[in-house]
């Protein structure tokens, strides 16, 4: 059979020291996870991690480690003997494959010699790999400034030669920073925070607020949809959706018109708070940007931060529209945020919301609601919903 190795490199995990077994452990299992159903094999030596799958499953394969957060970067790689010779070897037919494939005549090999005992030191290996390939192909030419392509060799255990990496996410592994619940609801923003979080190494967990009739059965699909695209980069994650229709309803009964958004957006945080309970999440997450919309200004946030006794984060705090636009189109919720089916924070906003709330007062407001037996009642029925 036919195999595929890849070389994936790993940035901030480096500089963990004594816990840097965990959170390679975190990575190792953040791969297999993307991709449950193939076989491949993942194992790490000198500062670097190996995947190993069938030539059929490469595109599956690289697709995975381009969505894992912990990566830096991963390449395709070939493993020799470490002897000079077959390392030749293998970057003259390595150079072969660059020169069909129009990549240019400008080149330089770049040599890391991690296995001290090899004879040779890496500038030694990097001139005897130049003179491999000019004397193979008379039209290449050495550029150390401005090549068109590198033939990176890395010495360890056996000798890796590769060539161009692909990016990765970057962050930390997936469960490597606690577990979070995250408010999601339909629109951009939301998602956006799930997913930044997730950068971080939080697990993620999310709950949807329905309210049917008001809300339609589309605007739940949205969100599922939603939450298996977040699943991609986070695998694991449980969407639970809450009937919310009786707390909108006292809202509306007892609130005041101007208060609506805000003691809904209190009353999910209470909800959150006890749902956190029951599922271990360390957390609340939500899409909040300073400043967006009446609910979230200072006053706004301090007052719905006040129903949970959870540290609330909102990652997305200091950005502005467009720069959270471009997070969503780059991992693929912008269109799906799009589709016109609203939730109830956007049908049921007031003409004239509160922009600068009172404390004391939002808070009187919202134990006269005394909305917890519907809380409670929402939480037993609450629906949990898998993303894989």
């Amino acid at each position: 059979m036919t195999e595929t190795l890849f070389l994936v490199k790993y940035g901030e995990i480096a500089l963990k020291k004594r816990n840097r077994p965990t959170f390679l452990k975190r990575l190792k299992e953040s791969i297999k996870a993307k991709l449950p159903d193939r076989q491949f094999a993942v194992y790490e030596t000198f500062h670097r991690v190996f995947v190993r799958c069938a030539a059929a499953d490469r595109e599956a394969v690289a697709s995975a480690l381009a969505r894992t957060f912990g990566v830096a970067s991963f390449c395709e790689a070939v493993r020799v003997p470490v002897e000079m010779a077959a390392i030749e070897a293998q970057a003259v037919a390595l150079a072969e494959g660059y020169l069909a494939a129009g990549r240019g005549t400008r080149f330089k090999a770049e040599v890391r010699r991690a296995e001290k005992t090899f004879p040779l030191t890496s500038y030694e290996v990097s001139c005897r790999i130049g003179d491999a390939l000019l004397r193979t192909f008379p039209r290449l030419k050495v550029d150390v400034h401005t090549p068109e392509w590198v033939l990176f060799v890395e010495i360890r255990e056996h000798a890796y030669l590769y060539g161009p990496s692909t990016g990765g996410p970057y962050g930390l592994p997936g469960g490597s920073s606690g577990k979070g619940l995250l408010l999601l609801s339909g629109g951009i923003d939301s998602p956006v925070a799930g997913w930044m979080m997730a950068k971080r190494g939080m697990a993620i967990d999310a709950v949807y607020f329905h309210s049917a009739p008001f809300t339609s059965e589309k605007a739940r699909e949205k969100v599922e949809t939603l939450a298996r695209i977040l699943a991609r980069w986070a695998p694991g994650i449980t969407l639970h959706v809450v009937p919310f229709t009786p707390v909108l309803g006292r809202i509306r009964e007892r609130g005041q018109e101007d208060e609506v958004t805000l003691l809904l957006r209190a009353c999910m945080m209470r909800f959150a708070t006890l749902l956190a309970a029951r599922t271990a999440a360390m957390c609340l997450v939500t899409g909040e940007s300073l400043g967006q919309v009446a609910s979230q200004t200072i006053e706004s946030m301090h007052f719905t931060g006040s129903l949970t006794s959870l540290p609330v984060l909102r990652p997305l705090v200091g950005m502005n529209k467009e720069e959270i636009i471009d997070v969503a189109r780059r991992i693929e919720t912008f269109e799906t945020s799009n589709l016109p089916y609203a939730d109830c924070c956007v049908l049921f906003s007031p003409e004239h919301p509160l922009i600068h709330p009172d404390l004391r007062k939002m808070t009187r407001s919202y134990e006269r609601l005394d909305v917890e037996q519907l809380l409670c009642d929402a939480l037993e029925k609450t629906e949990t919903v898998g993303t894989g």
